[in-house]
């Protein structure tokens, strides 16, 4: 109910009417190292859909850090999950949230944020802030659902990130979702700002 309240009052930061299902946070979350010390950051982390399984990939070795504009889903993520670092901010700003906690990189960008909902200047600004961050090797994972994929929006989002990763992975459809969705594995980030939204 808080996640349709928060949408109510705000659609166009929060972007849906309830939260990713436990089947595509398994799909979206596969991409975090069960081994290592990784710096993991989540975009959008809203209520926590991703959040849970993050943490049980980690399995408490590195560092995650869940950044959410949404000030009423920052504070309940925050008491809900002490063990990770809430930041109440916006995704562009990734870079100087990264620099106050003395990182250069992330290993993973997990995101679930409501590309749909975003301008394409906002979309422009987030992707280029998660390849600056992203290490050489690093994975950038995001979700569309099945139902929007051929809206604009939608292909100006995958029309971005291909020309800002030299691999874009599409996941089969998790059906289990609702409404259906698929996932994006992105990898080895080109460090170029390159756009291609308004071809």
């Amino acid at each position: 109910m808080s996640f349709l309240l928060e949408f109510v009052r705000d659609p166009m930061t929060v972007g849906a009417v309830a939260p990713s299902g436990p089947a595509l946070a398994r799909v979206a979350t596969a991409a975090v190292p069960s081994t290592g010390s990784p710096i993991v950051v989540e975009l959008g982390p809203g209520t926590g859909s991703f959040t849970e399984p993050i943490q049980r990939r980690l399995a408490g070795r590195g560092r995650h850090i869940a950044v959410e504009v949404n000030a009423g889903f920052a504070r309940k993520l925050a008491a809900l999950h002490p063990e990770v670092d809430v930041v109440h901010a916006d995704a562009a700003d990734l870079a100087t949230l990264l620099a106050q906690r003395g990182l250069r990189q992330a290993d993973v960008v997990v995101s679930g944020l409501p590309w749909a909902a975003f301008t394409e200047n906002q979309q422009h600004d987030v992707l280029s802030s998660v390849v600056a961050t992203l290490s050489p090797h690093g994975v950038f994972t995001t979700f569309a659902y099945v139902h929007a994929r051929w809206a604009p929006p939608a292909r100006r989002l995958l029309r971005s990130m291909r020309s800002r990763f030299d691999e874009v992975v599409i996941s089969r459809t998790v059906w289990a979702n609702l409404p259906p969705a698929l996932v994006y594995y992105c990898r080895r980030p080109t460090k170029t700002d390159v756009d291609v939204t308004t071809r």
